[in-house]
């Protein structure tokens, strides 16, 4: 009883950290550094060597953080190994992952090996242990970071047949390391009791990879069942969680049950489960797109919990003492990568570019190398600990180095598809409207008078301009960046789609990586497409469902309604960007508003804010207000750069 209650405690302390952790770690990010790493940071900062927040206790007594955080990751990894998507790739993924895995493993374990004497924890052990130490940090090297790969090519929305290389491998070469340190690890395990290689040495490993194999096959079976239940999306996130922490209880068990009884512990490996269940859900069920979206709620809550705890638990007193041998194996780490890299690209006929740059996407290490380093660390306590703390340096520098090549590469390829530069304003309030039709008209004639420039362009040909008078009207041949030229869509502050989906979409791809116009207002089609458009930062108006919420706003509140849609006569809404640099750093009540303007909201950088009194207002901020003509026109020449 008494030491649940001290587990409890210190699970209850632990939460409190890794809450502030998780805002603080959001700095690094700032710096362009992964928040993976600064996560670890802050854990090193409130373990026992520096604060003491988390103490020593925690490595045994909050190992099941541990436990249910590695299930979680191969799940992750696992579940990015969709096989429908990978296969116009495959055979660069076979001969890179053949050139990763073997060149990396064998450099590493080699280097290793006679780098021991100068390694303070193996001078002077016997040839055997020495062997099982540099096979298992071969391994452990030759493991990626899946969720660090995912996060660059998120950021910069890359796509193309090198970025399908670098995910296939990457998340091939994590289930194959898994398969490789369940065998290396029964190895090392009679290596170091110093018991023979024998034929049953053999038959056992062979049965507990089988078993591991059998019971990843039910194990996805049951994720499967789990996923048909019709209950709360929590609901089913916790049994998720729950059959995965499910394979670590039984590990111990099967360990310690067959050691009591038959003198020989027989392993099997969770995390090899874990990624055979996953890999069965995302490639032979219908619950893949629901697996996915559970992973992609639940895995930064995770991350934060299982990076905490490793930074808190390292030993810093080692850590200072590794880091001349962590940049000599960093060193090895990358040489080898470099050398498997251009090897398994010659061998698949890759372009030479590929083959000098296609280590890049393979440096940064996390998840799956830190828990591999952590189950080390539990299974030899004699000098499992002084390892890992000498791998997390190294996988700490890969974090550093890792994400920054890798974006570099995909830009290099021409795969990278970052959003471009908002251009300034140019102090014209102009727009853009795409598709020639009764609605666009309607729309360019409202927005001109109130003081929009506005063009409309359709590949309409042989127009009547009497047809639509007062309206600026510009023939397009085709849906290109020409076309965004021609039309000078880089000093449009708005540009409206009113086309097919499928062409908003292609027009949408283009001004998010050419064009950089801060609106950009979309009609929608099809419902389904909703998530294409918004991930593009799209404002997305959809008829079926606009009529109806505009209604519930009559109903609920009419008069606030019609204030912010312009019906009230003489009165009408505005967004203004603060440009002018008198009005940095006031207080929205230091600053002399006309009477009857009310402000509604500032949007900066990106982030919404309630405003108040006491709110200062910062320039390029954008500010929503709601007033009369009259007093709207003096805000604008109050907010401008050059204010009269």
């Amino acid at each position: 009883m008494q030491n649940q209650q001290t587990v409890m405690l210190l699970f209850l302390g632990f939460l409190i950290v890794a809450v502030g952790a998780n805002q603080i770690a959001k700095i690094f990010q700032r710096v362009k550094l992964p928040i993976i790493t600064g996560l670890l940071i802050i854990g090193i900062m409130a373990g026992p060597f520096v604060l003491g927040l988390v103490p020593k206790a925690s490595r045994t007594d909050l190992n099941f953080i541990n436990d249910i955080s590695l299930a979680f990751i191969a799940f992750a990894a696992a579940a990015e190994l969709y096989l429908k998507d990978l296969r116009n790739r495959l055979k660069s993924i076979k001969w890179m992952t053949f050139g990763q895995l073997v060149v990396t493993f064998i450099m590493s374990a080699i280097c290793v090996f006679f780098l021991a004497d100068q390694i303070n924890f193996m001078d002077g052990m016997t040839t055997r242990p020495k062997i099982a130490i540099s096979i298992l940090v071969a391994t452990i090297f030759v493991a990626r970071s899946p969720a660090s790969a995912i996060a660059v090519i998120n950021e910069v929305r890359a796509k193309g047949p090198f970025t399908q290389t670098a995910m296939g491998v990457t998340v091939l070469k994590d289930f194959l390391v898994i398969v490789l340190f369940a065998i290396n690890m029964s190895l090392a395990n009679v290596l170091v009791k110093g018991t023979d290689l024998n034929f049953w040495f053999l038959i056992i490993l062979i049965l507990e990879l089988a078993a591991s194999f059998i019971l990843g096959y039910f194990l996805g079976r049951l994720l499967i069942i789990v996923l048909s239940l019709n209950i709360h999306k929590h609901a089913k996130t916790v049994y998720i969680l729950g059959l995965g922490y499910t394979m670590y209880i039984l590990y111990y068990f099967l360990k310690d049950y067959t050691l009591a009884n038959f003198g020989k512990e027989f392993l099997i490996e969770p995390l090899l489960i874990c990624i055979i269940g996953s890999f069965l859900v995302t490639n032979y069920s219908k619950y893949r797109y629901e697996f996915i979206k559970i992973i992609e709620d639940v895995g930064p809550g995770i991350y934060v919990a299982f990076f905490t705890l490793t930074g808190a638990t390292m030993s810093i007193d080692l850590l200072l003492q590794v880091w001349p041998i962590a940049l000599i194996f960093f060193a090895v780490r990358l040489v080898s990568m470099i050398i498997g890299a251009y090897i398994g690209g010659s061998l698949a006929g890759d372009p030479p570019l590929f083959n000098r740059i296609g280590w890049m996407p393979y440096i940064t290490q996390a998840g799956v190398g830190l828990g591999l380093a952590t189950i080390v660390a539990n299974t030899f306590p004699e000098w499992g600990i002084q390892l890992s703390t000498l791998i997390i340096a190294v996988i700490v520098l890969n974090q550093i180095v890792g994400p920054p090549l890798f974006k570099w590469s995909l830009n290099m390829v021409g795969e990278s598809r970052e959003r471009h530069e908002t251009p300034e304003f140019d102090g014209i309030r102009d727009a853009i409207i795409f598709g020639l039709e009764s609605q666009s008209v309607a729309l360019a004639k409202q927005l001109s008078d109130h003081g929009w420039q506005v063009k409309i362009a359709t590949r309409k040909k042989n127009l009547n301009p009497d047809e639509y008078p007062n309206c600026d009207i510009h023939t397009i041949k085709s849906l290109s960046l020409e076309a965004f030229e021609s039309l000078e869509a880089s000093k449009s502050e708005a540009i409206v789609l009113m086309l097919t989906d499928e062409e908003n979409l292609e027009l949408c791809e283009l001004i998010y990586q050419h064009v950089g116009t801060k609106d950009v207002v979309v009609r929608l089609n099809h419902h389904y497409n909703f998530n294409n458009f918004h991930k593009l930062g799209a404002l997305v108006v959809d008829p079926s469902t606009a009529i109806v919420s505009l209604m519930d706003h009559f109903v609920r509140s009419p008069q606030a309604t019609s204030l912010l849609l312009g019906m009230q006569k003489g009165q009408d809404t505005i967004d203004l960007e603060v440009l002018n640099p008198n009005l940095q750093g006031l207080s929205l009540r230091d600053i002399r508003f006309p009477a009857d303007i009310i402000i509604l909201s500032i949007r900066r950088k990106g982030q919404m804010i309630i405003s108040h009194g006491y709110t200062r207002l910062r320039r390029g901020d954008w500010v929503t207000m709601v007033g009369s003509e009259e007093s709207l026109e003096k805000m604008t020449l109050l907010f401008d750069k050059n204010p009269s």
